[in-house]
């Protein structure tokens, strides 16, 4: 298990930020105001689609550094599994797109450049089944694919231009702050403040138009959109401060009787439980909220009165309540009784691995994580805890290679980098533990202290002339990189 602190404290997000925050851009006359760009092909220069990958790529690193993203590889592994299963029925795709978890309580989802989807913690655990969860993930994506971005620029194209920073900083605010962000962001286009309001709910209808439908393609149950909206409805009719979700995003009566329109359309599909689902849900539950002896009791209860979805994923929430607990034994227990009928299951290998290194039992952890990397090479779940559970054990250079490994295919992985910084600490090599350094740093988009890192990192490796080259090109690369941002 990987518990990363973020760097910064938490924020509130907003939802659906891809179609919610205003900005302008510089008319061209020569546009046609009711067609649909093609973006950097028929003379739409503004924002291409390469563009739009760069910017979505520097927001996700700025994302990282500055909000509670889960490192989490079970959660990762789980939330884009579930989301490349929308994708690959969804029409239009021109990014391959990366989902996220956000350590919040607060119900919210959005969608940006670039393919990025980011879920609060808080509305999968909110969700009673994967179909409401996928409801919100499908409208996302929705809204990437219909391209609503390219097209609430183009709705703007008679204002005055911003420069992409200055766009990039707006929807930074209204991340950090829905209310001053919004608020800032609509005053700098208050003459068409009107029209971008019209526009937004065209957007949603779309995207709810396109993602329920998408719901149903991907062999959900399409009653999975209207039944959240009509939760989200209800919990918070009343509320005097409602949630990000409906700060920015308001549910009338009308879109939900919508959804629910297009759902019966589209038939009810009975799905049994998705164990990956409920094993996500006491995950977050177990280990992201809450303290462990509450929720001991919460499990326990659910135990007892068999108020479940799947014992398996209440048993699974006990034993990570009990760990979280210190009471290793009794995790152990419950965990070697689950694992005994899914011996593959990834929440459990990963929640074992923990226990066997609190217990001081590596070679437990090691052989199992050894075993399973012969049968799922670079999964991202196996090697990072198997890369953690021989670096706990002093096995420093296995470690070490198990990661460089991983890293060859995953080579923008946090957490790989993360661990090897400790690796190499602890074996007090300064060279190699600056450099890794740099890319944990460049990886939350601080450049210029990536550099630093690696100009550090050049005294330490002065017997090493390749690895000196290697260095030198890398700070070229990142040099690169910051000036691609300034000249977006």
């Amino acid at each position: 298990m990987f518990n990363l602190k973020p760097l910064l404290l938490s924020c509130a997000m907003t939802f659906f930020i891809a179609t919610t925050f205003a900005f302008d851009v510089q008319a061209n006359g020569q546009n046609n105001k009711n067609k649909l760009p093609d973006i950097g092909i028929s003379g739409f220069s503004v924002l291409s689609l390469d563009k739009e990958r760069q910017i979505g790529k520097a927001m996700m690193r700025q994302l990282r550094a500055s909000q509670p993203v889960i490192q989490d590889p079970v959660l990762i592994e789980y939330i884009n599994h579930l989301g490349n299963q929308l994708v690959k029925n969804a029409q239009d795709v021109n990014y391959a797109f990366k989902f996220f978890l956000i350590n919040n309580n607060d119900l919210n989802a959005f969608a940006f450049f670039g393919g990025h989807v980011g879920i609060h913690s808080g509305l999968l655990t909110t969700a009673d089944n994967e179909s409401e969860l996928a409801s919100v993930i499908a409208h996302e994506i929705s809204h990437v694919t219909q391209r609503h971005l390219a097209r609430r620029l183009e709705s703007q194209s008679n204002s005055q231009a911003l420069t992409i920073a200055g766009m990039v900083s707006g929807i930074l605010l209204t991340l950090v702050n829905p209310t001053v962000g919004m608020a800032a962001l609509s005053a700098s286009m208050a003459a068409s403040q009107q029209a971008s309001i019209n526009y937004t709910r065209g957007n949603e209808k779309e995207a709810d138009r396109v993602g329920i439908a998408l719901l149903a393609n991907s062999q959900f149950d399409p009653q999975g959109a209207p039944s959240f909206f009509a939760k989200m409805s209800e919990k918070y009719r009343y509320a005097s401060k409602p949630p990000a979700m409906l700060l920015t995003h308001p549910l009338p009566e009308s879109r939900i009787a919508d959804a629910r329109q297009r759902a019966h359309n589209l038939g009810i599909r009975h799905l049994p439980a998705s164990l990956n689902f409920e094993l996500a849900k006491s995950r977050i539950k177990a280990r992201y909220q809450g303290n462990a002896k509450d929720n001991i009791t919460f499990y326990a209860s659910q135990i007892q009165k068999q108020t479940y979805a799947l014992l398996a994923a209440a048993n699974y929430g006990l034993a990570l309540s009990y760990f979280e607990n210190g009471d290793f034994n009794k995790a152990k227990d419950i965990l070697l009784h689950l694992i005994k009928s899914d011996k593959n299951n990834l929440f459990y290998i990963d929640a074992l691995t923990d226990v066997y290194l609190s217990l001081k039992e590596y070679e437990k952890a090691i052989t199992m994580l050894a075993e399973l990397s012969l049968l799922m090479p670079n999964n991202q779940v196996v090697s990072l805890n198997h890369g953690n559970a021989l670096l706990t054990a002093e096995r420093y250079k296995e470690a070490e290679t198990v990661l460089q490994d991983f890293l060859l295919v995953n080579p923008n992985n946090y957490i790989a980098f993360d661990l090897l910084t400790t690796i190499y600490q602890k074996q007090d090599n300064k060279g190699l533990l600056h450099i890794t350094k740099a890319e944990v740093l460049a990886l939350l988009g601080a450049y210029k202290k990536a550099v630093d890192e690696l100009q550090t990192s050049y005294n330490f490796i002065e017997d090493q002339p390749l690895l000196q080259k290697r260095i030198k090109a890398r700070i070229l690369q990142f040099q690169e990189e910051e000036n691609k941002l300034k000249r977006l």
